[in-house]
């Protein structure tokens, strides 16, 4: 598939991509620059405000010194 850049620096999506992933106008695509020098775009699908209640809440409360010393335990192995 091919698209051409327009005089404003815009490209237009083929139908094919924006089908696949469900995208309409305003929805955001992100881009990334490979180290291989090739480009790589994913669609923001979802908002982070959709994401809560993902999780469960956790049993017990963990207090701000655990975290801590979970990231300084972490940081010993890596």
């Amino acid at each position: 598939m091919r698209s051409t850049l327009t005089s404003k620096g815009q490209i237009t999506l083929p139908v094919e991509i924006r089908n696949k992933f469900q995208l309409n106008p305003g929805d955001e695509i992100e881009f990334f620059i490979l180290e291989s020098g090739k480009i790589e775009c994913i669609p923001v699908t979802t908002s982070i405000k959709e994401l809560k209640g993902f999780l469960p809440k956790p049993k017990k409360a963990v207090s701000l010194e655990d975290m801590d010393r979970a990231i300084r335990q972490r940081n010993k192995k890596v």
